[in-house]
C-alpha cells in the first residue's frame, strides 16, 4: 500500500479532476467513501450535489481566513494505492483506510474537533484520493511536519493487519519520483523514460569515475545535457541543474532539474565529497595505459574489464568485515562501476546493464556515512572501464566481460545481504532487483564463450580430463560430486588444462579461486570458478592462448596411444 502526498492550491481544480473522466477516461463512477463528518456534498453519487458546492464546503475555514492570511497551498492531496496482486478493497474498507492515514499525518486526529475538513474520493478499483484543507476549525494552519513518513507507517500497519502486501518502510534516501505531468509529457513523445530519469542516468554516467567537478561538468555537456551552474560572487560553483535538450514549458524556458531533485547524493556537495577521496592518480592512469599498450593485440576494454574483474573480486572482502563505513563506501562505488559499464555496453547488453544500474541506484544510499577517506580501487575500476571504451564482440572481450560480470553479480549479491543485516529493507530489495538484471546480461555475455569453453572441454583427451577431475575432487573434497555434475564442468576442466600447459598448478589455482568470497550464492560454481581461473592465469590475452592451444595440442598427441 503505497501513500504519495502532494500540496497545491486550488481546491475546485484537483476535485474537477477526480471527479472527471481523467487523461485517459480512465476514472470509472469517482464518488465519496468518507469525509470529515460523513455528510459532504457527493457530485459522482448525487445528482443535485456539484463540485463547487464541495469545494465550498472543502474551502470554508480558508475563506474565513480572508485573501491576506490565507495559506498560499492550502490543498493536502494523498493517494493511497494497494499492490498489483492484493485483493480489492470495498469502500468501507477504503473509508477506513481515509479515517487512519487522515488521523495519522495530523489531518484529522481521532476525537479531535478542530481536524482539518477532508473528504476521500475512490475513482478505482485499486486506489483513493484525500483531500483536504489545511486550516484548522480554530483558523490555524494543521501541523504535518512528516507527514509523508506517518502516512508510510500507517499503511505498513494496515498491510499487516489486513493481510495485504507488506512493503519495505522507507527511510528518506529514495529519490524523487517522476511526476504525472512528466510521465504524460514522456508518453506524448512516445519515450518509455521520463525527462528526470534520462538526467539522472547521464549525471550518474558523467559522474562515473569522475577525478575532478570539472571533469564531472564536462563530461556532462559532451552527453549533450544542458548544463545551468550556479556562480556565486567569488566565482564558484554553488550548484548545478541540468536539462534535456528540445525540452520547454509553456513559456518556452528549458526545463531545468537540480541535482536534489534527481536524487540525494547527487547534490553538488555529496558530488564534491567524492571527489575529496582518494581516486585513481595522473600516474596511476598513465601506467593503466601503458599496460593497455603493452597488452599487444589485448584490447583497451578487455584490458579495462581483466583490470576490474580483480578490483571487484576483492572489494566482496570489505562487505565482510567490521568497518561498515568502509563497506558503505564500497556499496557506493560500486554503482560507478554498473553506471560505466551501462555506457560502453554492446547493444544486446545494454538495456539489462542500464536496468541493473538504475535498480541499484537505491541500494547505493543509506543513512551509514561512507568513509571518505576509503579507496579500495572500485572508482578507479570505473574510470578504467570508461576509458577502455566500448566492449566489442571479439572472444577476448566477451570472455573479459563475462568474468566481470560475474564477479559483479556476486558483489551486488552481497551488497544485498550486506543491507538486510543492517535492517535496509528498501536498498536491500534494490540490491536483489538489480542481481536479476545482471544475471540476464552476465548469462547473454557469457553463453558464447562459455559455449566454445564447453566444446574445447569435451574435446580435451581421456586423460587430460581425468587429471582434472582428479584435480577438483582434492581441492573440493567435500563438493566434488555436485561440481561433476554441472554442466560447465566442461568449461572449468578446458581452462585447467589450458592453465597446466602454462606452467601452472591447476589444483593452486582452483583452490585460489574457491578461496574468492560469495560461491555459495553463484547459479553455477563451475562456471564463476572458469572465470576466475581464467582471470588469474591470465587465460584471456591473445597471444597466451595460442601458446596454450598449441600446448595442449602437443600434449594430447604424446599421450594418445601410438598404433601398432
Amino acid at each position: 500500500m503505497v501513500p504519495n502526498i502532494v500540496m497545491g492550491s486550488k481546491t475546485y481544480g484537483l476535485l474537477a479532476y477526480l471527479y472527471g473522466p481523467g487523461r485517459r477516461d480512465e476514472h470509472v463512477d469517482p464518488h465519496l467513501v468518507a469525509s470529515f463528518d460523513g455528510f459532504a456534498p457527493d457530485p459522482g453519487r448525487d445528482p443535485g450535489a456539484s463540485l463547487k458546492q464541495l469545494q465550498s464546503v472543502l474551502d470554508m475555514r480558508v475563506d474565513q481566513l480572508g485573501r491576506a492570511r490565507r495559506p498560499s497551498k492550502h490543498v493536502w492531496h494523498c493517494s493511497v494505492r494497494t499492490d498489483p496482486g492484493d485483493r480489492i478493497l470495498s469502500d468501507e474498507e477504503w473509508a477506513k483506510v481515509a479515517r487512519r492515514v487522515v488521523a495519522a499525518t495530523g489531518i484529522a486526529e481521532t476525537g479531535d474537533p478542530d481536524g482539518c475538513r477532508w473528504v476521500a474520493v475512490r475513482h478505482a478499483a485499486d486506489h483513493i484520493h484525500i483531500v483536504a484543507t489545511t486550516v484548522r476549525g480554530n483558523l490555524t494552519q494543521a501541523r504535518l511536519r512528516k507527514d509523508y513518513p506517518r502516512a508510510q507507517a500507517e499503511c505498513r500497519k494496515i498491510e499487516k493487519e489486513w493481510g495485504l502486501r507488506q512493503l519495505n518502510p522507507g527511510d528518506g534516501t529514495k529519490a524523487s519520483e517522476p511526476t504525472n505531468r512528466e510521465k504524460h509529457r514522456a508518453d506524448r513523445l512516445g519515450s518509455e523514460d521520463t525527462s528526470r530519469q534520462l538526467l539522472r542516468d547521464a549525471v550518474r554516467q558523467a559522474l562515473a569515475g569522475a577525478n575532478t567537478e570539472e571533469e564531472f561538468f564536462t563530461r556532462l555537456e559532451k552527453a549533450g545535457v544542458l548544463v545551468n551552474r550556479k556562480i556565486g560572487p567569488s566565482g564558484d560553483t554553488l550548484g548545478y541543474s541540468v536539462a534535456v535538450v528540445g525540452e520547454h514549458d509553456t513559456q518556452g524556458v528549458p526545463v531545468f532539474f537540480g541535482g536534489y531533485r534527481l536524487a540525494p547524493d547527487l547534490t553538488l556537495p555529496k558530488i564534491r565529497q567524492r571527489f575529496a577521496a582518494p581516486g585513481i592518480g595522473a600516474g596511476e592512469e598513465q601506467q593503466a595505459t601503458a599496460a593497455e599498450r603493452a597488452g599487444g593485440r589485448h584490447s583497451a576494454p578487455a584490458r579495462a574489464r581483466y583490470d576490474a574483474s580483480a578490483v571487484v573480486d576483492a572489494a566482496a572482502d570489505v562487505l565482510d568485515g567490521e568497518d561498515d563505513q568502509a563497506a558503505a563506501a564500497v556499496i557506493a562505488d560500486t554503482g560507478e562501476v554498473l553506471d560505466a559499464l551501462a555506457g560502453t555496453a554492446l547493444p544486446a547488453q545494454k538495456a539489462q546493464l542500464l536496468a541493473a544500474a538504475r535498480a541499484y541506484e537505491r541500494a547505493s544510499r543509506s543513512h551509514i556515512r561512507a568513509a571518505g577517506s576509503a579507496n579500495h580501487g572500485v572508482r578507479s575500476a570505473a574510470r578504467q572501464i570508461l576509458a577502455g571504451g566500448y566492449t566489442t564482440n571479439r572472444a577476448p572481450d566477451a570472455a573479459e566481460a563475462a568474468t566481470l560480470l560475474a564477479a559483479l553479480l556476486l558483489l551486488v549479491i552481497a551488497t544485498s545481504r550486506w543491507h538486510a543485516e543492517h535492517g535496509h529493507h528498501q536498498q536491500a530489495a534494490a540490491a536483489r532487483a538489480s542481481a536479476e538484471h545482471l544475471r540476464d546480461a552476465y548469462r547473454q555475455a557469457a553463453a558464447r564463450p562459455m559455449a566454445a569453453l564447453t566444446r574445447r572441454g569435451r574435446q580435451l583427451p581421456q586423460p587430460v580430463r581425468e587429471r582434472q577431475e582428479q584435480v577438483l575432487r582434492r581441492a573440493a573434497p567435500g563438493e566434488a560430486g555436485r561440481l561433476l555434475a554441472e554442466p560447465e564442468f566442461d568449461a572449468l576442466a578446458a581452462a585447467l588444462a589450458e592453465a597446466e600447459a602454462l606452467g601452472h598448478d591447476p589444483q593452486a589455482l582452483l583452490e585460489r579461486a574457491r578461496a574468492w568470497r560469495e560461491l555459495g550464492t553463484a547459479d553455477s560454481v563451475t562456471a564463476v570458478l572458469t572465470w576466475r581461473v581464467r582471470h588469474i592465469a591470465k587465460l584471456s590475452q591473445p597471444t597466451v592462448q595460442a601458446r596454450a592451444t598449441r600446448a595442449a595440442m602437443d600434449t594430447a598427441a604424446a599421450e594418445r596411444p601410438r598404433r601398432r
